[in-house]
């Protein structure tokens, strides 16, 4: 832990003594378990019930947070790696709060097994996640990777909704006892597998590290070994020892160290310290809608900001549902009046082309009637092109964005200052993708950048 906090520094704080020291502080966990169990007049009992339960809730709390945090950003990014560690957080999390109720006098008299064996089963189902996040994902199957670990989302809440029902009920195999003390049987190979995998996992993050430095690999690397070996105490502690307790406290510290570690990155992609070298600098075959108000300038000119703002907003209302919400695309930026719109940017979107021009159509189709109520209004211009783009994360702490660039994207935006005010103007690669497209032909047109012409055309209409 002691690396983290030099975490954010350049390469030579990362090959110096960072690690050795960081190393040595994360080892003392397991120090202090080894005496303890090797000393059993130090390893003392002391139960304290509400202790118990808030401290076990505020890990599942904070590991809830985490799990959203991730599942969010994996979601809008498509990002296979923070979708499992979401998967691994939300088990955590769940489990943990399915032990907070093993507390005595919270919802029974005293526990029942489900109850109390519910955090080694979340730390072994979650170690699975974990180790799923390190797995290389080919770019190709990235969307199908995101649509499995979607469904086991699924899968993983109503087991924990069916694994409360059973411990609430005390049903079979719940009916009798409190559970064991200590890992045993099958509890115990997974607890030795979880353990296999969390120590794999750390390894793998620190290489990560290694490569790219910030703060949130660092932590997610201590938080992995601290998981480690909260389940290496889990197997040997004996209830309400102080080594019992230590691994509850491991817990807390890995979710503190990865919801800081967050909390402390750049808001606007938090998590692109953990994302896969796809997310963070992939190629793939997009298409480009940008749109802007012709006539802008000299409007705001004669225009009070208040009423230049009205305008916007009554036109933006209209237009980025019918780009965003209907065709699926993913607005990238918004500059003034100017509207920056990709689609295909998780790879899951083979129609891209086609839900690009429906959306140029629809755009002004909807803000056309805003226009025609406000005769003075400037109206929107709108310009498509399909081709490679690298989807990119540009920038730093204190400045970071996920974008695309490339000539694309370039001649997207020039084709959209040549299109016919109200009308959509699309290149030939993108009208190569729309059979049975109605179009005018706009002819070569001469770009700034481009040494030769390029192809354009007025799109009228797509059928069906």
């Amino acid at each position: 832990m002691a690396d983290i906090a030099s975490a954010a520094g350049g390469h030579s704080r990362r090959t110096g003594l960072g690690p050795v020291v960081g190393g040595l502080v994360l080892a003392i966990p397991v120090v202090g378990l080894i005496v303890l169990r090797t000393n059993p007049e130090l390893d003392a009992t002391y139960q304290h019930d509400p202790t118990h339960f808030w401290l076990v809730l505020a890990a599942a709390v904070l590991s809830a947070v985490t799990a959203y945090g991730t599942g969010t950003a994996a979601a809008r990014r498509g990002d296979v790696r923070v979708m499992y560690l979401s998967l691994a957080f939300l088990s955590s999390a769940g489990f943990l709060g399915l032990h907070a109720l093993a507390t005595p006098h919270v919802l029974l008299p005293s526990a029942s097994a489900g109850f109390n064996i519910s955090t080694p089963v979340g730390m072994v189902i979650g170690s699975l996640f974990a180790g799923a996040s390190i797995l290389d994902v080919p770019p190709d199957r990235t969307a199908q990777a995101l649509r499995r670990a979607r469904q086991l989302r699924l899968a993983l809440v109503l087991f924990m909704v069916v694994w409360a029902a059973f411990s609430l009920w005390r049903l079979p195999p719940f009916d009798e006892g409190v559970g064991p003390e200590r890992a045993s049987g099958v509890l115990l190979v997974g607890a030795l597998v979880a353990t296999v995998i969390y120590v794999g996992a750390a390894l793998a993050y620190f290489r990560l590290w290694l490569r790219r430095g910030g703060l949130l690999p660092a932590a997610m690397v201590a938080a992995l070994v601290l998981l480690a070996e909260a389940m290496v105490a889990v197997t040997v502690a004996p209830n309400w020892r102080y080594s019992w307790w230590e691994w509850h406290l491991l817990l807390l510290a890995a979710f503190v160290l990865v919801a800081w570690g967050a909390q402390q990155s750049w808001h606007e992609e938090r998590f692109a310290g953990l994302y896969n070298e796809e997310t963070v600098a992939g190629r793939r075959t997009m298409t480009i809608l940008f749109a802007d108000l012709k006539g802008f300038t000299s409007y705001s000119e004669t225009h009070t900001p208040a009423e230049v703002t009205e305008m916007l907003n009554e036109y933006f209302t209209v237009a980025i549902p019918a780009v965003a919400k209907k065709h699926g695309g993913q607005v990238d930026r918004i500059i003034g009046d100017a509207l920056m719109v990709t689609f295909n940017r998780l790879g899951d979107q083979d129609d891209h082309a086609r839900r690009a021009a429906l959306a140029g159509l629809e755009l002004q189709e909807q803000t056309g009637r805003i226009a025609t109520q406000h005769p003075g209004w400037p109206r929107f211009r709108v310009g498509i092109n399909t081709g490679e783009v690298l989807v990119s994360v540009l920038g730093g702490e204190g400045g970071r964005t996920h974008t695309v660039i490339g000539d694309a994207v370039n001649i997207a935006s020039r084709i959209e200052g040549r299109a016919p005010v109200g009308r959509v103007a699309i290149t030939a690669e993108t009208l190569a993708q729309l059979p049975g497209a109605v179009t005018e032909p706009l002819g070569p047109l001469e770009l700034k950048g481009k040494d030769a012409p390029v192809q354009a055309y007025v799109l009228v209409a797509l059928p069906g």
